[in-house]
């Protein structure tokens, strides 16, 4: 499957440019149009070269809470030797625009656009753009929850074109979802998939889960409901919504909606809120 994934290349909106947008950033969720995405509002990291993002979601009292998701543009001879800080931290990688050269325990690896890297925590990893073009490519983070007596996950490194994407029952293939990982293997806390709907299909029933969700519009345009609110959206949006947040969309066209989407899985609530003794 070919894809035309959006990516974010910042820039700054002239004077004359009305301030109307379609950001929301509300209890239950939030909307990040891609529009909101300028230079002013990048971010750096320590061990980065030539390197900035754009961090969409983050955990923070009333807005996502178990992850953090970032947008990164590394330039041509960017990226890190050392670029994750945090030894509990599993993450998620896919490559939107760009080669990346990704090395996992001294194995290397070439990711290009449709490229999925999970990166267990703990594991030593490095990234560099070793081409001559930009590297665009999204990082969910999130704090690995470990279950005595299971096995921590293992690498998977993976392109979304090589996958056939799961149909949705009684959809006649309109709703289908790639995978990367088996959502039986309780091994995982943490999904990262991609979802397509064609023009004119429908989430036909408001979904209400203990899933969180993050979901960042690789492709097409729809109208989402979000909690009471119907919301357009379209390539280059963002989405979070917060555990328990009634959703549902429906695909405008014309031509394919996708996102990629997080959600936390396979693990017990946690009864103490944080901060509680």
């Amino acid at each position: 499957m070919s894809a035309n994934y959006y990516a974010p290349t910042g820039g700054h909106p002239p004077q004359e440019q009305l301030l109307t947008d379609r950001a929301i950033f509300t209890d239950a969720y939030a909307v990040i149009p891609k529009g909101t995405m300028r230079d002013i509002v990048t971010s750096f990291l320590p061990f980065w070269d030539k390197t900035r993002l754009w961090v969409i979601s983050r955990p923070l009292s009333g807005f996502a809470e178990t992850f953090s998701q970032y947008i990164m543009e590394v330039s041509p001879g960017g990226g890190s030797d050392q670029p994750e800080t945090d030894e509990g931290a599993q993450g998620v990688l896919f490559v939107v625009e760009g080669t990346a050269t990704l090395k996992v325990n001294s194995a290397e690896h070439t990711l290009v656009e449709g490229g999925y890297a999970y990166l267990p925590a703990g594991t030593p990893w490095t990234l560099h753009n070793t081409s001559d073009e930009m590297l665009r490519f999204h990082w969910v983070r999130k704090a690995y929850e470990a279950v005595p007596g299971l096995d921590h996950p293992e690498v998977i490194i993976a392109n979304e074109n090589d996958i056939a994407p799961t149909v949705m029952p009684e959809t006649d293939g309109k709703w289908a979802t790639t995978r990367f990982v088996d959502p039986t293997d309780l091994r995982h806390d943490m999904h990262v998939t991609i979802v397509t709907f064609e023009p004119g299909a429908v989430i036909p029933f408001l979904e209400t889960h203990v899933m969180e969700h993050g979901l960042y519009v690789l492709e097409g345009k729809a109208v989402y409901r979000l909690n009471n609110d119907w919301v357009e959206v379209e390539a280059g949006d963002y989405m979070w919504l917060r555990a328990f947040c009634p959703q549902a969309c429906y695909a405008g066209g014309p031509g394919k909606f996708r996102y990629l989407l997080y959600k936390d899985v396979n693990r017990h609530m946690n009864l103490r809120l944080s901060g509680a003794k």
